[in-house]
């Protein structure tokens, strides 16, 4: 299994702006049920990534005010960025050798296509062990 067929049904890519607020980005994490998102410019284009952990170390733990510092200011600009046609396999082992729990999604043109977690990785993977095993049950003990 391929990135693709794990966005494929997507109906909603979730993003931000770097112009926005800490405190509005935290809104819309909040909002959308999200831990992190991609952050694109004016022209949509991808340039960073903010998580619920950059709000809590960089601006609830300096006592910063949220309503003044950009997103812009704390995302990460260290980007671990994968392609539609990566396997998933693929992505589990990015995800470990980073020690992150999101990939950003990007084609080689540049289109972003949102976010993938390593809870939609697991339950992949999950359901693909079921399946497995329901078939070994089947050619096991066939019904009669």
């Amino acid at each position: 299994m391929h990135v693709h067929d794990l966005i494929q049904n997507r109906r909603q890519i979730f993003a931000i702006s770097e112009d926005m607020t800490v405190h509005e980005a935290a809104c819309y994490l909040r909002a959308n049920q999200l831990r992190a998102v991609g952050v694109l410019d004016a022209a949509g284009k991808l340039i960073g990534a903010l998580a619920q952990s950059d709000i809590s170390d960089k601006v609830a733990a300096e006592n910063k005010c949220p309503a003044w510092i950009r997103v812009s200011e704390i995302m990460s600009h260290q980007l671990v960025v994968v392609t539609p046609d990566l396997t998933i396999d693929e992505c589990l082992r990015r995800m470990e050798k980073h020690s992150i729990f999101h990939l950003l999604v990007r084609d080689a043109a540049g289109v972003f296509y949102g976010m993938i977690s390593v809870a939609d990785l697991l339950q992949v993977i999950a359901s693909d062990h079921k399946a497995r095993a329901d078939l070994l049950e089947a050619l096991l003990f066939p019904q009669r």
